[in-house]
């Protein structure tokens, strides 16, 4: 496998593989292969089930199935014991994100996550999502962690997903009744034909499925990201990744999705707002692939709230030179423009980003 950016969901099967606090069993070998990764330059972020099974046994219930409120106390103590469980196998710090559905669909919201996980990883620490459980209401919730790590994978624009449970990879038929059924190794389209091989899980605490796992698969692929379903209870698994060797199902990605969002930001995103450019950011941006800074920025046009597209100018020859997605509102940006990025936190008192319009977020016209 060749990735550059890799988002790991881990399901509540291999963190809690009784339902009653959280074990090293499968955990382990599964940091190990994290720590390879590491070492070999790429990137990694979690994302982590299992926070209602690490806390079940500290909270009192009366049935199998705990009510909503108990669940969410449940999650409550049960995060502070996985990401205790998690960070013993670390040497690297480990940094813990809780997000819910309505963080995803608030614009400012969803950059501050964006940018959050930029700075983690740019710093080497390990980022571990899961959901908010503990607040989230049912129209907020994304609902299971597999969707969950797929859109962690788009926001972060990681280049593969691989999603890791007690199960092989995904089936023709279902393998726990038929004996003859068989594993598909790749899938190049995810079909009704596809989707009717899923099952449901049996695992009382879990949320997902076989459902789940092609839904986030199709969310990822359709974005250009290689996912993967793979069986984290198998240590040879990581082994083979390592080698380069496919131990389960993998998702082909859309190829064209790289020109897509280009395409995207350069003809179907609507630009609310202009910012005109110096000649030093002008040649910055334009030739050395750089991210804008407000040091550059001469004068702005237009009301636009942060994660609004905006044209970028040169001052000069008044030619639109590049589009990107800002990330500040006007009001803000007037007060910072032409000043220093270290002098943004002292000037507005906050400072989600010390760029305005990140290279990630930007074409070149």
């Amino acid at each position: 496998m060749n990735f550059n950016r890799v988002v790991i969901k881990v399901g509540s099967a291999l963190v809690s593989p009784d339902n009653n606090g959280c074990s090293g069993k499968y955990i382990q070998a599964i940091a190990r292969f994290v720590t390879k990764c590491r070492q070999e330059n790429k990137e990694v972020i979690l994302v982590s089930s299992g926070s209602v099974a690490a806390g079940r046994h500290l909270i009192q219930h009366g049935s199998p199935i705990p009510s909503i409120p108990t669940k969410q106390a449940m999650a409550s103590v049960g995060q502070m014991k996985m990401m205790a469980n998690w960070q013993r196998f670390f040497d690297v710090p480990c940094s813990q994100l809780l997000i819910t559905h309505g963080d995803l669909k608030d614009r400012e919201r969803y950059i501050n996550i964006k940018n959050t996980l930029r700075i983690l990883l740019a710093n080497g620490i390990i980022p571990v999502v899961n959901e908010n459980d503990t607040v989230a209401t049912e129209e907020l919730k994304v609902g299971d962690n597999d969707n969950l790590a797929a859109l962690v994978a788009l926001i972060s624009e990681a280049d593969c997903l691989i999603i890791l449970s007690d199960i092989d990879g995904v089936y023709d038929k279902d393998p726990k009744i038929n004996d003859d059924a068989e594993m598909l190794c790749e899938i190049s389209e995810i079909t009704d034909a596809i989707y009717a091989m899923a099952g449901t899980t049996n695992n009382p605490i879990a949320t997902g499925g076989m459902k789940t796992k092609i839904q986030a698969a199709e969310k990822a692929v359709e974005n250009g990201i290689e996912t993967y379903i793979l069986n984290g209870t198998n240590s040879q698994v990581f082994d083979k990744i390592l080698l380069g060797e496919n131990p389960g199902t993998h998702f082909l990605a859309n190829k064209e999705v790289s020109r897509a969002k280009k395409h995207w930001l350069k003809h179907i995103l609507k630009s609310h707002g202009q910012l005109l450019l110096d000649n030093g950011a002008v040649n910055a941006v334009k030739n050395n692939g750089a991210s804008l800074l407000p040091s550059g920025i001469i004068s702005i046009n237009g009301d636009f709230v942060a994660g609004e597209s905006l044209d970028i100018i040169d001052a000069n020859t008044k030619v639109i030179i590049a589009k990107g997605i800002c990330q500040y509102n006007h009001q803000d940006l007037f007060r910072i423009k032409g000043e220093n990025s270290e002098k943004i936190q002292s000037i507005l008192g906050f400072c989600p980003s010390k760029v305005i319009v990140h290279r990630d977020d930007m074409v070149i016209l």
